[in-house]
């Protein structure tokens, strides 16, 4: 009677189990296919962010332009939903990941004997898994307790004071970021299944054992005077660990960039001012590369998933647009020239729809003179703001002639990450939008530029893209 009894208990406790799990029919007993889903997540929209919902639309110019003697390839293309940053990442937030990094470094010198540090130095984290340390932000230091000696050193280590000057500021040739991305394409790929047997489903070619597959991966390491080696190395197939690449970035925008794009004109305030000063905070972020802007992406991503525990897994990683996203993005839900309704730059009282350069010469007839702050013009119909002019943005996409006539017709995107060793044409990344110093060809959505990967210009700037995990309406 005990047996029975614990028998019938084991079985409600089952079907209550299954019936709070939403089974409707015990499958071992039989019955129709029902399927099994989980719950529906609405995913919220990140902050700073809109969504670009899925559609299609023909990419490129049809008309040729007469005066600049220039085409745009033109296809039918579709992409899927993503959101993208409203605007373009500004010097506050590009500021946030050098500080990162900066305090970073400062953590583990306070555990290196080398900087006076104590190996037995305990980091305790909060509810997010941020590290806490006493002093690392000075605009906010812990109240309790001074810093001791060793502490100060650490801390002092990672600034330098001009010769000349006598002013203190971050060194900014210890800013490096090391990240690591894995490859889910190549890793997908038949030809690089780690089971022969997987490679190839002709089923009339016998399966090689033998078979040598070579990959090709980034490397990255810091060698014994200081330098940033990124290497691409080949070597056969041992394992999945053969998809992450690894890089390091120095991160600190290029500040010389406006004298060095500008010769014989006086910017030496903003060579000084524009990346450091708070008045230009909330102007978008230049200097920065192609390789630096994957590296905040990449930052921005753990930065994201540290606070997001179990759901981490189903969040996409932060990432450049691919040109074709960023087109399609640019202009709007109606697909016209311009991220603006009609054909004219300016409205009937005057006042110019972007920051561009309207004149010969005369850079101020928008209100500016370089760039403007973020999000002062009014947004295009999906919400973004300054997808023409203020600065070009970098795209993920590879730069060639043919453009999207060599890609897919959906989500297209053509990548290449070239290695230092390569020619130095095959560096080329996409640029769109044009910027404070062009006219009005470049800020038109099809018009296409390039700059290569590791260049910085004080006119080229970036904001963040990432998938949309889930469906949306077609526009």
């Amino acid at each position: 009677m005990m047996r029975k009894t614990v028998y019938l208990s084991a079985i409600l406790s089952v079907m209550l189990l299954a019936s709070c799990l939403g089974i409707r029919k015990n499958t071992a007993m039989g019955g129709e296919v029902t399927g099994i889903s989980g719950t529906a997540i609405n995913e919220p929209a990140p902050y700073g962010m809109v969504l670009v919902e899925r559609g299609s639309i023909k990419i490129g110019d049809e008309e040729a332009d007469s005066l600049w003697g220039t085409s745009t390839p033109v296809k039918d293309i579709s992409v899927d939903a993503f959101w993208m940053d409203e605007t373009e990442v500004s010097n506050a937030k590009y500021r946030q990941f050098v500080y990162w990094v900066r305090d970073s470094i400062i953590r583990e010198r306070l555990a290196d004997p080398a900087y006076g540090g104590d190996e037995t130095y305990k980091i305790t984290e909060d509810e997010y898994g941020e590290p806490i340390t006493p002093y690392l932000n000075w605009s906010k230091p812990i109240p309790w307790r001074k810093p001791t000696e060793d502490e100060l050193r650490a801390i002092e280590s990672v600034y330098i004071t001009n010769p000349i000057t006598g002013d203190k500021m971050l060194d900014a040739s210890q800013m490096n970021y090391k990240y690591e991305i894995y490859d889910y394409t190549q890793a997908a790929l038949r030809k690089n299944r780690l089971n022969p047997e997987e490679r190839n489903r002709n089923t009339d070619i016998p399966t090689n054992y033998d078979e040598v597959v070579m990959i090709s991966k980034d490397t990255a390491y810091i060698d014994d005077e200081g330098r940033i080696i990124n290497e691409t190395i080949t070597r056969p197939l041992s394992g999945l660990h053969d998809f992450l690449n690894t890089y390091i970035v120095n991160i600190y925008p290029d500040t010389t960039c406006w004298v060095n794009d500008f010769p014989n004109a006086n910017n030496e305030v903003y060579l000084n001012l524009y990346f450091s000063h708070p008045n230009y905070s909330e102007h978008p972020v230049v200097g920065v590369s192609w390789e630096q802007a994957n590296a905040y992406c990449a930052w921005r991503t753990d930065f994201l998933l540290r606070g997001m525990k179990g759901q981490a897994k189903y969040i996409q990683r932060y990432r450049l647009p691919s040109e074709a996203e960023w087109e399609y993005a640019a202009r709007g839900k109606e697909g016209g020239k311009f991220p603006w309704e009609s054909d004219d730059t300016k409205s009937d009282k005057g006042c110019y729809y972007a920051n561009y350069k309207p004149g010969e010469g005369n850079y101020t007839k928008d209100g500016s003179l370089i760039t403007s702050k973020c999000g002062i013009f009014s947004a295009n119909s999906n919400g973004l703001y300054d997808m023409a002019g203020n600065v070009a943005e970098w795209t993920s996409t590879v730069y060639t002639e043919a453009g999207v006539l060599q890609m897919s017709d959906i989500n297209p995107d053509l990548q290449y990450r070239a290695a230092k060793e390569d020619p130095y044409s095959m560096k080329k990344k996409t640029i769109r939008g044009g910027s404070w110093k062009d006219p009005i060809k470049y800020i038109q959505g099809a018009t296409r530029a390039y700059e290569y990967q590791n260049e910085s210009r004080s006119y080229i700037g970036f904001r963040c893209v990432r998938s949309y995990s889930g469906t949306s309406r077609k526009r």
